[in-house]
């Protein structure tokens, strides 16, 4: 838990501490199916927790940062198909969006950043980015949590993969079982040049289960976890942590306008 927890000001407090200068982070997870070695809560729990450590790092910098209850659920209809994933549609999640930056326009602060932690929020939240930004005049961010892949995912360890049982292994090792986890790579996306998942210049419209690489109990998960680690983990998470720091920095003092 972070020591910078706007929801437990008062609201006095609050109005009094929150400035033209504040920035808000508002974490946002998931509660989806990430196969039967990590638990639904996986994204939720990256986002949370790199975000409490990063706005508290930030903190110490002395950067005018404070952190908003994690948003939970979220758009995870691509795994809609797998019991225990509870999801927003995107028009819900949009209008959830548009009401936090309602809220956060009724106080002195002007700048909300995205922490997100799940790849499916990723283009609702940047719709919200502009959409929050002409409704309120706020400053708005997305930061992402940057999973990386291991060397036998060919770039595909996108969900419930080596980074992300890693992150959880550092995280919450209770919640991970690697006994459970074997490799789930769908080989074949690798063969194409221009199609595939974020980065590549073709993107193209998936279900979790489309793949059905590996082990069947892997169903859903697109990725090898095998060979994760908490090590890794936290190495992983500290960096993240320092790039979102970073990242702060430069929120601090963004203007859209050249100075004066």
């Amino acid at each position: 838990m972070s020591a910078r927890e706007l929801a437990e000001l008062s609201g006095p407090a609050a109005a009094a501490t929150l400035t033209a200068d504040s920035i808000v982070v508002l974490p946002t997870g998931a509660v989806e199916h990430h196969g039967p070695h990590l638990p639904l809560a996986t994204d939720l729990v990256m986002a949370d927790g790199l975000s409490s450590r990063m706005v508290d790092a930030a903190a110490a910098e002395g950067l005018d940062v404070w952190r908003l209850p994690a948003l939970a659920m979220t758009k995870s209809d691509e795994h809609a198909w797998a019991p225990g994933t509870f999801w927003l549609s995107a028009d819900t999640l949009m209008a959830v969006l548009r009401d936090v930056g309602r809220s956060l326009a009724a106080t002195p602060a002007r700048t909300l950043v995205f922490y997100n932690g799940h790849g499916g929020n990723v283009a609702p939240l940047q719709v919200a980015l502009r959409e929050l930004r002409r409704l309120f005049g706020l400053r708005t961010f997305l930061i992402g949590v940057a999973v990386p892949s291991s060397p036998s995912e060919l770039g595909l360890g996108i969900h419930g993969g080596w980074g992300e049982t890693s992150l959880l292994a550092h995280l919450r090792p209770d919640l991970v079982d690697l006994s459970l986890a074997s490799p789930a790579v769908p080989e074949h996306l690798a063969g194409f040049e221009r199609i595939g998942f974020a980065g590549r210049p073709v993107q193209f419209g998936w279900l979790s289960d489309d793949f059905a690489a590996g082990d069947p109990a892997m169903l859903g998960v697109v990725g090898d976890p095998t060979g994760a680690s908490a090590e890794e983990g936290a190495t992983i998470a500290d960096r993240l942590v320092a790039d979102g720091v970073a990242a702060l920095r430069e929120i601090a003092r963004f203007t859209h306008r050249s100075p004066a």
